[in-house]
């Protein structure tokens, strides 16, 4: 075995493949309906390095592969999420202020556990870094301490920091059929107009501030049905389709009149609809109210398709290739329609080269920034630097004729390919410092305290966002990998929720802040 070993140890590119692969094939094994997912790549990875440590033989992929894999993974989730971020960030920075503030307290629990059992400060530092696996903290505590003492803590409390935040996250998973930010399901419904006051389309779409909207209108018995126009409006006897969340349209029912028997949506002879797919370069980043629709072809788009998610097209929706626009539009129009949204498998895949490579070129400068505050030198690293910048990159949409974004479906697949990257190189390094480790006689105390630390900070995360804040169990489970800054516990609940959108947004809501945080207090507490 010891030749296989040291087989793969000089060839690293077979190395990485081989672990992702087995790695992959047991997160597919399912005990009492539960998987690890991609998370078992990095088990994999420290288990097989571990053992061929044991023989003598380093094997580990090259930090370099790491590093690639975890920029990609942290900007495409950013680009993923960047939109709903900066949207939350209104109710949300009261959740980043309280992780951070809970960090703070949790390093003080760290000190004095590590106090308590005897352990040295350096060692308490990467005992810290270990439990909250965050290597930048680690690197912060190395050059606080002046040794490679802080790496031994490390490694011993690294593996329970990520298996015991999985622990964490299948309890706040467990409770997620009581999620109340469930995304909402949209219906339609034709309504039969019965008051009199003749409000316009326009009026009754602001009123309800974009939570509805009209496709068709049909003016008095045996007219044509039509796409409703802003400046239309209704009279009683007219006939008017709603699409909305299913209260928001029964609102409308009552505001207008009742709901009719006839279905406007099953007469095609008029109107038409179709699913088409942006994939018209010219349109990415822009609003569906700067499309003028209405007036190009008389057509309307009344939903967008983003992911497995049906979301409601407001005129400030903003458009990203591989979005699969609902338009309804007179028969005729169609054809025209599609040729001008592009409507091209080519939008779901392109992975927008621009975009990608100077989001991950100025993602990863930034995060080379030293910041300088008074006794600190920090930097983000390339992780957090790449986040924000994709944050950023998702939200803008345009800038000029360059388009910011990537297509969801490639986002995704870019995602998950980074992840599986920086797990086999993060699972390879660990394992070989645990062999080391294991041989100090501090290893029972520093495990001892890792396990304290990560259970604090999991447990603490969980009753503080779900009692105090309401946060619901899918968004939680994503501000639980972002709180301990672990692509593992991340992939661990997209595998559990089939990739939920409110995960990413939870895991990019805190990541920042908590990369931040770590950093400075490792550097603080790995001070002599």
């Amino acid at each position: 075995m010891r030749g296989v070993m040291e087989y793969l140890a000089g060839q690293p590119v077979l190395l990485v493949f081989a672990l992702i692969a087995i790695g992959a094939a047991i997160g597919h094994l399912k005990i009492r309906g539960l998987s690890l997912g991609a998370a078992a790549v990095l088990f994999c990875a420290i288990g097989l390095s571990a053992w061929a440590s044991s023989m003598d033989v380093e094997l580990e992929v090259p930090e370099m592969v790491g590093t690639l894999g975890l920029v990609v993974f942290t900007f495409t989730v950013g680009v993923v999420s960047g939109a709903n971020f900066f949207a939350s960030l209104k109710t949300g920075w009261r959740l980043i202020c309280t992780m951070a503030g809970s960090l703070v307290a949790w390093a003080g629990v760290a000190f004095a556990g590590g106090w308590v059992l005897g352990l040295d400060t350096p060692t308490i530092a990467g005992t810290f870094a270990g439990a909250v696996t965050n290597t930048p903290a680690l690197a912060a505590a190395r050059e606080a301490a002046g040794s490679d003492a802080p790496t031994v803590g490390y490694a011993v409390a690294y593996v329970f920091g990520v298996a015991g935040m999985i622990i964490v996250t299948m309890i706040a998973l467990h409770r997620r059929h009581r999620d109340t930010d469930a995304p909402v399901a949209l219906v339609n419904r034709t309504v039969r107009v019965e008051v009199d006051g003749e409000p316009s389309i326009a009026d009754l779409e602001e009123r309800f501030e974009g939570h509805i909207k009209f496709s068709r209108v049909r003016h008095g018995e045996g007219t044509p049905i039509l796409t409703p126009q802003d400046d239309d409006v209704l009279r009683a006897g007219d006939l008017v389709t709603v699409v909305g969340p299913a209260d928001f349209v029964s609102e409308v029912t009552s505001l207008l009149g009742h709901r009719s028997s006839h279905d406007l949506g099953l007469d095609r002879r008029y109107l038409d609809f179709r699913r088409v797919t942006v994939s018209n370069a010219s349109l990415a980043g822009r609003s569906i109210g700067d499309l003028d629709l209405e007036q190009a072809f008389g057509a309307r788009v009344i939903r967008v398709r983003r992911g497995d998610v049906d979301m409601l097209a407001s005129d400030s929706f903003v458009l990203q290739a591989g979005d699969r626009a609902r338009v309804v539009a007179p028969r005729e129009r169609m054809k025209d329609i599609s040729a001008f949204f592009g409507d091209s498998a080519k939008g779901l895949s392109d992975i927008n080269p621009f975009a990608f490579a100077a989001g991950m070129a100025l993602g990863i400068g930034f995060g080379l920034i030293v910041w300088k505050i008074p006794g600190f030198n920090f930097a983000l690293g390339s992780a957090a630097g790449t986040l924000i910048v994709g944050l950023i990159f998702g939200r803008i949409g345009r800038i000029g004729p360059m388009v910011t974004t990537l297509p969801v479906s490639s986002a995704q697949a870019l995602t998950e390919l980074g992840l599986l990257l920086f797990l086999a190189q993060a699972g390879s390094r660990a394992g070989g410092m645990i062999a080391i480790a294991f041989s100090s006689g501090e290893w029972i105390r520093i495990l001892a305290l890792g396990a304290c630390v990560t259970s604090v900070v999991g447990l603490g995360m969980y009753f503080t966002m779900s009692r105090v804040f309401r946060v619901g169990g899918t968004k939680l489970a994503g501000m639980l990998g972002g709180t301990q800054t672990q692509p593992a516990v991340l992939a661990f609940a997209n595998d559990r929720t089939n990739s939920d959108a409110r995960v990413a947004l939870g895991y990019a809501l805190v990541y920042p802040a908590a990369m931040i945080m770590k950093i400075l207090l490792g550097q603080i507490l790995g001070m002599q």
